[in-house]
């Protein structure tokens, strides 16, 4: 075949390689507009609609691009110019700056919610879930900013907060301030408690109090943040956590010179590589203290929950970007004499794709509502949000893991290179599961919160209220009650019987039974629009697979779903009557 024939066969999808760059990945996704307008309601979908759909586009087409190029050129650090003088100068590829003139400046996501007349949060959480399909590594600083700013809001004095907030607030990409979170050391690791960070309070020549900051934090992402919360121990403090307190750090003094701290190096990291990650030595780092000593890891924890809802969040978008990825190599790759997606093994294998991705999208959802209603005083809605944030942590963060894997394997040898969207997707996946706490770390924080907390009860309360409230046939709304109770009861006795070797089972269970019975409510509520029950199929798809005992060696009914199956595989519309068909049997 000639040059200009291979040309011809590849503009004609002849060549048998689909390339989904161009699509929107808003608009190519149709559960998304929907069950956004059914928890923002008409007017505010409305308002947001069309940046939904620019940048859907972009996400796809040009900030894809600009994130290939970031991630193939990660940061560099320069430490001292020719002269020997010392720089700390982390050198950016500039594709990665233009995603952060976007990030920040464009989209304002950092700053959307400490601006007057702030949108909800599912706003900029929606705006974050189709942005990280196209770039994972820059979500990291965006949501630290986003919550030192809120930490530093709730907790900093009224002086710091005056200071600091306009250039974290600001949408001007030469003035702004980024955000970081300096807490990790080699020693501690999970174990706060053993934090060794040294605080020590001086006199200042005016006679006000000085902290200064000694130590290594071993792990900090964003390393050249203009600030960083970080956590230490003044001297005169008790052991323990009680012990620590939470300090402001500016990356330049008042007087505009550079902060006793140096960047000792930068991580090589498998994923997320286009963003700098380093190990910085505090040399007397002059710092301002946020709150009380003692209560320095309560305050970081508002910080780090904060953290691991946009992990959530960014689960979440990779995901549906792997799913994406895969369906539509499934509809436009043939393959002996059929298209991919007329196979039923291939339509279960998207199937076990799309569970957990809906699952994770359900659940973001309903944690940014929850935190609006709990950020008004909500007791009820502030207690969800407490095990939801760390449950989506768990889940959420493990299952992404697989399904960017099992995506790669839909595209097949090609989805191994470097050029396609799917190793980097597969990398970045496995950050999520060890950031802001690794698997064990957060199904413990699952159970602390129910026991300690009383959060497990508020869940119930609000699942219970949700099932009653959203017209569903009573076959369903049945199984998803006792699906919830029974993963409840488990939960509460790993819990108050401190056996931990089982948390991550409850937490499982518990995290299962929640969505299946979200989901189900949110097709109730988006079926008020569209006869539309996919959402409930699903959700009984995730009680029956993940819920209920099944025979490892009874084989499926051949055929017995399988147009119910295709019609979830091809996101279609399904009626309730054959949602109801998936329904399984007690």
């Amino acid at each position: 075949m000639s040059d200009l024939s291979t040309v011809a066969a590849q503009a004609d999808g002849s060549a048998n390689i689909p390339d989904s760059r161009g699509i929107n990945f808003f608009t190519s996704d149709p559960g998304l507009a929907p069950l956004l307008r059914s928890y923002l309601g008409d007017a505010a979908y409305a308002a947001i609609a069309p940046q939904l759909v620019t940048l859907g586009q972009r996400a796809s087409d040009e900030l894809d691009a600009l994130a290939l190029a970031a991630d193939h050129n990660p940061p560099t650090l320069k430490q001292r110019t020719r002269r020997g003088e010392p720089l700390q100068s982390l050198e950016k590829h500039p594709d990665y700056v233009a995603l952060e003139r976007v990030a920040y400046a464009e989209l304002g996501l950092a700053a959307m919610s400490h601006r007057e007349n702030a949108p909800a949060p599912l706003v900029k959480y929606a705006l974050t879930y189709l942005f990280v399909q196209a770039e994972f590594g820059l979500c990291c600083p965006v949501s630290m900013t986003d919550s030192l700013t809120r930490t530093l809001r709730r907790f900093g004095s009224p002086e710091l907060v005056a200071r600091y907030l306009p250039m974290l607030a600001s949408q001007d990409f030469d003035t702004l301030y980024q955000g970081a979170m300096f807490m990790t050391e080699q020693a501690a690791g999970s174990d706060v408690a053993r934090i060794a960070t040294r605080a020590v309070r001086e006199r200042g020549a005016n006679g006000e109090d000085v902290w200064r900051l000694y130590g290594d934090k071993w792990f900090c992402s964003n390393a050249d943040a203009d600030l960083a919360m970080v956590l230490a121990r003044p001297d005169d403090a008790p052991p323990g956590i009680k012990g620590l307190a939470l300090f402001l750090l500016p990356k330049t003094r008042p007087d505009g010179t550079r902060n006793s701290y140096r960047i000792v190096r930068l991580k090589d990291k498998l994923g997320s590589r286009s963003m700098a990650s380093g190990e910085i030595v505090l040399e007397g780092a002059q710092a301002y203290l946020i709150g009380e000593v003692g209560r320095g890891f309560h305050q970081m924890a508002d910080m780090i929950n904060m953290s691991r809802l946009s992990n959530g969040v960014r689960a979440a978008g990779l995901m549906r970007r792997a799913l994406t990825e895969a369906l539509h190599v499934a509809r436009h790759r043939e393959a002996f004499g059929r298209k991919l997606i007329e196979m039923p093994l291939m339509q279960r294998q998207l199937l076990k794709m799309m569970l957990p991705a809906e699952q994770a999208r359900t659940m973001f959802m309903q944690i940014a509502t929850l935190l609006a209603r709990a950020d008004r005083g909500d007791e009820l809605a502030a207690k969800c949000v407490r095990i939801l944030t760390p449950l989506i942590k768990f889940r959420a963060c493990r299952d992404a893991r697989r399904v960017t894997g099992d995506a790669m394997e839909v595209r097949g040898g090609v989805g191994y290179i470097e050029e396609w969207s799917d190793p980097r997707l597969v990398r970045d996946a496995h950050l999520g599961s060890i950031w802001e706490g690794t698997s064990n770390i957060v199904a413990l924080d699952v159970a602390r919160a129910a026991k300690r907390e009383g959060a497990l009860d508020a869940l119930a309360r609000y699942v219970r209220a949700q099932l009653a409230e959203a017209g569903l046939p009573e076959a369903s709304a049945a199984l998803l009650r006792a699906a919830f109770e029974r993963a409840g009861a488990a939960l509460e006795s790993v819990a108050e019987c401190g056996r931990d070797e089982s948390v991550r089972q409850a937490a499982s269970a518990l995290y299962h039974a929640t969505t299946a019975a979200f989901m189900a409510c949110e097709a109730a509520q988006v079926s008020r629009g569209a006869q539309d029950y996919r959402r409930l199929a699903l959700a009984h798809l995730i009680v029956r697979h993940k819920l209920l005992p099944r025979d490892p060696l009874a084989l499926d009914e051949r055929d017995a779903d399988a147009a119910q199956l295709r019609a979830l595989v091809d996101e279609q519309p399904l009626p309730l009557a054959d949602a109801m068909k998936l329904l399984p049997a007690q």
